[in-house]
């Protein structure tokens, strides 16, 4: 495993990240960004780690503030806040072409830094070869947290501005209304998204945390030549098995060499 270096956010923040595989010979590498309250030693960030180092690819993972290594309190954290230490990162250390793979809110933070690039930064954004999308939860402050939320909830989170919910994953984890907030502001399923690179988007089947017609609905919303939507069959949220981390890799790689013009 590489060591852990730091990178000060736009605000001040230490985010730690690693640099993992080769930037030396000009292949397509890749960006991991990972899932609401989850770090960058999951194994689906090790394995995206580990096909870098053995193809010889450069591959940038962070923590965002609040997560892991990295300074900050989870409960002050936002999507714009962690968004824009994703786009730091990334044109930062990962200026070559890069695939963009994103796990659950990650897999929303991508298209974000996406959409922001192509409004604000056309070079850097054709540097982005493909985006791989696992779980991908798009809007989820709205679709998946407060829309769905029952009266109780709401008005718990309105009152004392946090509720804690529970998490097969371990502890329960704080849900702010500063974050709910903030979302509204990056919220886009409605509008529709242009995408010009290939976008792959990895969805278990079982999945009730980001449930399959989640999926469905963010494959609809973006516009795009080369747009697919893998159902994994009994996958669940995190797919983590061996079989859904050979998928991921198959899928990355088959995207990075397609960049670099071998195996099209």
């Amino acid at each position: 495993m590489t060591d852990i270096k730091f990178e000060s956010a736009p605000d001040g923040t230490p985010i730690a990240y690693r640099l993992d595989g080769k930037d030396d010979l000009g292949r397509c590498g890749f960006v991991w960004l990972g899932g609401y309250k989850s770090d960058m030693t999951g194994s689906k960030a090790e394995t995206l780690a580990a096909l870098a180092r053995e193809t010889r690819r450069p591959c940038l993972r962070f923590d965002y503030s609040g997560h892991g290594a990295s300074g900050g309190l989870f409960v002050d954290g936002t999507i714009s806040k962690w968004l824009e230490q994703s786009l730091h990162l990334v044109l930062t250390h990962g200026k070559g072409p890069r695939i963009l793979v994103g796990s659950s809110m990650g897999g929303w933070l991508a298209l974000l830094l996406y959409r922001h690039l192509q409004r604000a930064n056309p070079p850097a954004a054709r540097r982005i070869m493909g985006l791989v999308l696992l779980a991908p939860a798009a809007d989820m402050t709205a679709d998946l947290m407060w829309d769905a939320f029952p009266d109780a909830v709401r008005r718990e989170m309105t009152e004392k501005g946090v509720w804690l919910r529970p998490s097969e994953y371990g502890e329960p984890y704080a849900i702010t209304r500063r974050l709910i907030e903030d979302g509204r502001r990056h919220l886009m399923l409605h509008e529709g998204l242009d995408v010009t690179c290939p976008v792959r988007i990895l969805q278990g089947e079982a999945d009730t945390d980001v449930p399959a017609a989640h999926a469905v609905k963010l494959f609809g919303a973006l516009r795009g030549a080369d747009v697919t939507l893998t159902l994994v069959k009994g996958g669940d949220h995190r797919l983590s098995t061996p079989g859904n981390l050979a998928l991921l890799r198959e899928t990355v790689l088959r995207l990075s060499e397609r960049a670099e013009g071998m195996n099209i």
